[in-house]
């Protein structure tokens, strides 16, 4: 089966934001915003489909790595190998959990399990030495390494059914995935998803839509791409920008897909690309699902 294609004409601008390394778009069904980040601008944003307004905070820290929504309503944000909260009456600066440190790293990709366990990776600075890992982490600080020799942490996603997860290293070119046990919180039986080692094409951030659906953006590839669960792919998405992200389900029906971009642009690429730093969306290609939110400490309520 020949994969569908979208024209480019559909992918719009939602934010003319500046972003150099846009990231981790979430959708808050509180707020009823999309939040993101500009990992090294150490920008934290938001932005209201009902008003159009976007809001911005800067962050004192080197890289502002990832974010998670909290069952307490705050945002955990990952400022270089630190987890921190950000919420309004509280310390900005409050730490949560050192999930590493004495390396040339920083914390990159995650997302949060159906059991409120934030599942986050760490990656080398340096974009070439396995120095990063996979952790996983609690409301109550405990920080678990799950596997070492990474590169660069990427798409981490879990499947509707709570039964797989899955997990990309860029820089090796490939997105594995897992079995999951959701009760105690274990991987097993990690095998190939997907590999592009021989074409050397970078798999970034993932997410997942009602029917299983992998959505996966291609950095240095201008594209965006739904796979089947068993790997195969049915929709390529084309770009106006080269380097896409992230990307992730949102708006009232979780049916407009957010993309982030840019990094890595010169002068003149910018030039021919005016919506690189920008935050895309792209409507009515499927629906995704409410992101999962870390079971705080600070909170006595479910995870939701």
């Amino acid at each position: 089966m020949t994969a569908d294609s979208i024209p480019p004409r559909r992918v719009e601008t939602a934010v003319a934001s500046t972003d150099i390394l846009g990231e981790t778009p979430l959708w808050c069904d509180r707020s009823r915003k999309l939040w993101w980040i500009d990992i090294d601008g150490r920008l934290h944003q938001s932005f209201d489909p009902a008003t159009g307004a976007h809001h911005v905070t800067s962050y004192d820290c080197q890289f502002l790595g990832s974010q998670a929504l909290t069952t307490d309503g705050s945002h955990l944000l990952a400022r270089n190998l630190t987890l921190h909260h950000r919420s309004t009456g509280r310390d900005p600066s409050d730490q949560v959990i050192e999930v590493e440190s004495g390396l040339d790293n920083r914390l990159n990709d995650g997302r949060v399990d159906a059991r409120g366990r934030l599942w986050i990776g760490t990656m080398d600075n340096q974009l070439h030495r396995p120095n990063g890992a996979l952790y996983r982490v609690t409301g109550d600080g405990q920080v678990a390494r799950i596997f070492s020799d990474v590169i660069v942490t990427n798409g981490i996603a879990f499947s509707p059914d709570n039964r797989t997860l899955y997990f990309t290293d860029t820089r090796r070119y490939c997105t594995w995935m897992f079995d999951f046990d959701l009760d105690d919180g274990v991987i097993s039986n990690r095998r190939v998803f997907a590999d592009y080692s021989a074409s050397k094409e970078r798999p970034d951030g993932a997410c997942v839509d009602v029917d299983g659906g992998l959505w996966t953006a291609f950095f240095s590839g201008g594209r965006v791409v739904r796979y089947r669960p068993d790997g195969t792919i049915d929709t390529v998405i084309p770009l106006p920008v080269t380097n896409p992200t992230c990307l992730s389900f949102g708006g009232s029906d979780l049916k407009t897909l957010f993309v982030t971009a840019r990094k890595f642009l010169d002068e003149q690429q910018l030039s021919i690309e005016p919506q690189a730093g920008h935050l895309l969306a792209i409507q009515g290609v499927a629906q995704g699902l409410a992101e999962h939110r870390f079971l705080s400490a600070h909170s006595d309520l479910p995870p939701c």
